[in-house]
């Protein structure tokens, strides 16, 4: 299991090179984010965590290529290579922030196919803008829970994904689902911390 991290914990895992770790991801495994921009602090903030982003990765071997499958707010469900995020992210530069990968023990052959069917079929969905809103307004109240729907934050559609494969994420008791849900799943553990 991925325990809470701390963004000092988080700033002293050790960082490997991402041509490096490579070869060892394997489809569903997940990328987390932390990120350095606006609204990813925003986020943490919000949920009490160092985590902004939280993507499901898959591997397309025939054209040598690692995916991540991710809904994030200029575009929605989409598939961008990791390598953006190395490399590419905005405007030549790599992304600002930590980024963790992780394994689930939960991801099975058969789960994987579902999550990829699923995840495949959503692409193109929005990202749900309003959803952010809310969370602000169950976190200030205390109650109340996600209306699912197909419009996606970014550990909405991860949730969705495992979820239409036969594994589920717990929702917080705040009502919705963060990418910090995620990591502290039972199932999931780490597998390195990459740049």
């Amino acid at each position: 299991m991925a325990k809470h991290l701390d963004p000092a914990e988080l700033n002293r895992l050790s960082v490997e090179r991402y041509k490096d770790v490579r070869l060892r991801l394997r489809s569903g495994d997940l990328l987390f984010a932390s990120g350095d921009y606006f609204v990813s602090k925003a986020i943490q903030k919000l949920t009490g965590s160092p985590w902004s982003h939280v993507g499901i990765l898959f591997r397309v071997d025939s054209i040598d290529r690692v995916l991540l499958l991710e809904s994030v707010e200029d575009m929605g469900v989409r598939f961008a290579p990791v390598s953006k995020y190395i490399h590419d992210y905005e405007d030549g530069s790599p992304y600002r922030g930590a980024i963790v990968v992780a394994r689930s023990a939960a991801v099975s052959k058969d789960i994987l196919v579902k999550l990829a069917q699923f995840g495949t079929d959503e692409l193109t969905r929005p990202y749900d803008r309003d959803e952010i809103a809310k969370i602000v307004a169950r976190i200030a109240i205390g109650r109340g829970r996600a209306k699912r729907d197909r419009e996606y934050i970014c550990s909405e559609l991860v949730f969705e994904c495992f979820r239409a494969a036969g594994y589920d994420f717990a929702y917080n008791a705040k009502g919705f689902v963060s990418p910090e849900d995620i990591w502290v799943d039972s199932e999931v553990s780490l597998l390195a911390r990459i740049r």
